[in-house]
């Protein structure tokens, strides 16, 4: 056990004095400078002795640390160059983590698992996720079918809440559905500004999502199902029907839709935020067996 964590403002403002390090913003890089805030996100996760773990975007090592202290071992994905070096000084303690120099979005998670995690008994995924790419590196994730249990993960608390999001409520849409068709959502703790360095301009918030065995709906065809959800957000206050005409007018005639919605049962002159995953799924097939 060190004498101090990395996750202090003494110790950080120690590390970036020592490697004249500047944040660059175009990179959303935020460090976290409370350790006791680690330690309560790591709770929540289920990480054993014999578990494996992902990282994305290390920063100075503050996660990292108390990830290799709870865990077997961290594969860690860091963008920045510069950051290189200070990890290794940082974490030079622990000879349980690998850190990987690649952008997380390009790289091949189930390459690295089979090439990094093979000896542990599950793994999980928690980062301090750049607010500005937070989507992509999670629906990147997801869709790459990976052995990853779970995610836990700090991001914008107005995208938690998106994500973790139900049916008839202002943050519930097409990126709700697409995040729980894969796992279950919900969001763990909100965490203030002050924690950071330096400090965002929103609050954030720790969202856990646990990848689901099969998904809650059947659908006959999957590209076409995230399709139709999205069809039915593009103008909110906008009926379902009117979305649904105007995003599919090249392929669909008006007497068509109304047709395919009555099969379905749902009222086309209801909003999409009212639709649960199973009417939605229920359209998307309505769809498919035209």
């Amino acid at each position: 056990m060190p004498k101090e964590f990395i996750a202090t403002p003494r110790r950080t403002k120690e590390v970036l004095k020592k490697y004249g390090f500047s944040f660059k913003k175009s990179l959303g890089q935020n460090f976290i400078i409370d350790a006791n805030i680690l330690q309560n996100i790591i709770a929540n996760v289920n990480i054993t002795s014999s578990s494996g773990v992902i990282e994305i975007g290390p920063g100075i090592g503050s996660l990292t640390e108390q990830l290799a202290l709870h865990s077997k071992k961290v594969l860690a994905f860091e963008i920045d160059q510069r950051l290189l070096p200070i990890l290794d000084d940082t974490l030079a303690a622990y000879d349980n983590i690998q850190i990987i120099h690649e952008d997380v979005l390009k790289a091949d998670l189930n390459e690295a698992i089979q090439l990094h995690l093979t000896d542990v008994t599950d793994v999980h995924l928690v980062a301090n996720l750049p607010y500005y790419i937070t989507t992509p590196i999670l629906m990147s994730v997801l869709q790459q079918q990976t052995e990853i249990q779970s995610m836990t993960v700090m991001l914008q608390k107005e995208v938690a809440e998106r994500m973790a999001a139900v049916p008839n409520t202002k943050a519930y849409g097409s990126l709700s559905i697409a995040v729980q068709y894969y796992t279950e959502a919900s969001v763990v703790m909100d965490v203030p500004r002050t924690v950071f360095m330096p400090q965002p301009n929103v609050v954030s918030s720790v969202l856990k999502l646990e990848k689901r065995a099969t998904p809650p709906v059947d659908v006959v065809n999957e590209e076409q199902f995230f399709s139709i959800v999205q069809a039915c957000f593009v103008h909110r206050r906008k009926t379902i029907r009117n979305n649904l005409l105007n995003y599919f007018k090249e392929q669909y005639e008006k007497e068509e839709i109304k047709q395919i919605l009555d099969t379905t049962g749902i009222d086309g002159i209801r909003r999409g935020e009212s639709l649960t995953m199973d009417e939605f799924a229920k359209l998307a097939n309505a769809f498919a067996s035209q």
